[in-house]
């Protein structure tokens, strides 16, 4: 079966007069039934961009033989495309109706909105950075030590007035975060989230938490994992689902612990892993690298 790799080096593509200084481009997140796959979905997909003008950059597969599904993300520019943007389902629909193609379509000129739930340290100097990509809206929290550090960035801090009452809570930040934001990542947010909320921003929001789970669930998993002499320490940064700590996985990370480290030292390097794991999950959904599929991501590079 041809890749989008293998069209697209075939396809003799001509490279277009039109040019634009400052590349706007557009990715298509793609998953396909292999059967449909093999009877010609990729090859209609690659000719579609290129009837329209449009000049691939990157083009990534997976295949899930075990699922039977075909994964792909296509970047093109967008510079000479004929099809308005605002326009693309009328004219993909039809080749998605035939080849049974769910897919996700993203501009990456478009800056996405994110807002942290609670502190988000290493994300705010990230975005100081702006290596994220991103606006930072708010950082929300039930607790204030956070707003001196959102102060020092420059990002608007919201106290939730009742911080013990969770319906309230969620409610309110139903109001501030609104219906149309892109991305809220919980960064050491320590409350369930109920299904209201997280039906809300399903595949929007982003968790992380160390990976002994299901090994030492409950309070201080540090000490447990201490007593019972783990040699590696990990992380795992997830979207939440309405099933605690079982959404789809999208990074994961580990570090050698030994003998010589006291429980402080395993939460120091634990810290350290989970602010580094964030923040990739954090930039590759940004990116739109990653897919989601039967509770698990492919995350293309």
């Amino acid at each position: 079966m041809l890749t989008a790799k293998d069209i697209f080096k075939s396809a003799g593509i001509r490279d277009s007069a039109c040019k634009n200084t400052a590349m706007s481009t557009a990715v298509l997140l793609l998953s396909i039934p292999i059967a449909y796959a093999h009877k010609g979905a990729v090859a209609a997909i690659t000719q579609f961009l290129v009837t329209h003008n449009g000049r691939i950059l990157h083009a990534d597969d997976h295949v899930d033989g075990h699922r039977a599904i075909f994964l792909s993300r296509l970047e093109w520019d967008l510079a000479c495309f004929d099809i308005p943007v605002s326009d693309f389902e009328k004219y993909f629909n039809p080749l998605a109706e035939q080849y049974q193609i769910k897919y996700h379509l993203a501009l990456t000129q478009r800056r996405p909105k994110m807002v942290i739930l609670v502190s988000g340290y290493d994300l705010l100097y990230r975005h100081g950075t702006d290596e994220l990509g991103c606006d930072i809206v708010t950082v929300i929290s039930n607790h204030d030590k956070a707003k001196s550090l959102a102060d020092f960035y420059r990002i608007p801090f919201h106290l939730l007035s009742s911080p013990r009452d969770r319906r309230k809570c969620e409610q309110e930040m139903l109001e501030l975060i609104g219906p149309d934001m892109d991305l809220v990542v919980l960064a050491r947010y320590m409350q369930i989230l109920g299904p209201e909320f997280v039906g809300h921003y399903l595949l929007r929001t982003i968790n992380v938490h160390h990976s002994f789970l299901p090994a030492f669930v409950g309070a201080k998993p540090y000490h447990q994992a201490f007593d019972r002499g783990v040699k590696l320490i990990g992380a795992t940064a997830h979207y939440v689902t309405a099933t605690v700590d079982e959404g789809p996985i999208i990074e994961q990370d580990v570090v050698r612990v030994s003998h010589r480290d006291t429980i402080e030292d395993m939460l120091r390097k634990g810290r350290d892993l989970e602010r580094v794991v964030l923040a990739r999950a954090v930039r590759w959904h940004l990116e739109n690298r990653v897919l989601v599929y039967q509770n698990k991501t492919v995350v293309f590079n």
